[in-house]
């Protein structure tokens, strides 16, 4: 079961890759500072979740004037979502949830990831979008479940406009 509106958001510790190599993101150390927008996609260099974050990456400016840090969770690991957003120009922070601790936790793990084409990958995540205020209380949640269908961002800037 996903995460819901009302919730606290569960607390992890993914990697990124930062300028000088991996580093630790903690949860709880970004509650507080800014609301937080947490999206989940299954997998770097797909086209739909390319396509999402070029552009979250493009509009990163309305985001922050709504006083939220955006972030891009996936199953890869740092140095290929570090890759990809070189190779993309995707400038949010991407946090590799590897072992798909994250994307279980918050209820948006797939069981198996299109089995219509005999893709049997369980635990990659689900394209879903969460809002999450700087009490650490979940404000907004939002999962699809076919992996080409979007987030609605105007939904998810609604509720930062509410915060």
């Amino acid at each position: 079961m996903s995460i819901k509106v009302g919730d606290k958001a569960p607390d992890f510790t993914l990697v990124t890759k930062g300028p000088e190599g991996p580093q630790l993101v903690k949860l709880s150390e970004l509650i507080g500072s800014s609301n937080l927008v947490l999206l989940f996609v299954p997998m770097a260099f797909t086209s739909v979740c390319t396509t999402e974050f070029c552009d979250i990456s493009a509009g990163i400016k309305e985001y922050e004037a709504l006083d939220a840090k955006v972030f891009g969770i996936s199953g890869d690991n740092p140095f290929a979502q570090a890759a990809w957003a070189e190779k993309e120009g995707i400038t949010i922070p991407l946090l590799s949830d590897y072992e798909h601790a994250v994307a279980k936790a918050y209820g948006v793990a797939y069981d198996q990831f299109l089995p219509e084409a005999n893709l049997i990958m369980g635990g990659v995540a689900k394209r879903s979008a969460f809002v999450i205020d700087k009490t650490g209380t979940v404000r907004y949640a939002e999962v699809q479940n076919h992996p080409k269908d979007l987030p609605d961002f105007a939904a998810v800037k609604e509720t930062l406009r509410g915060l």
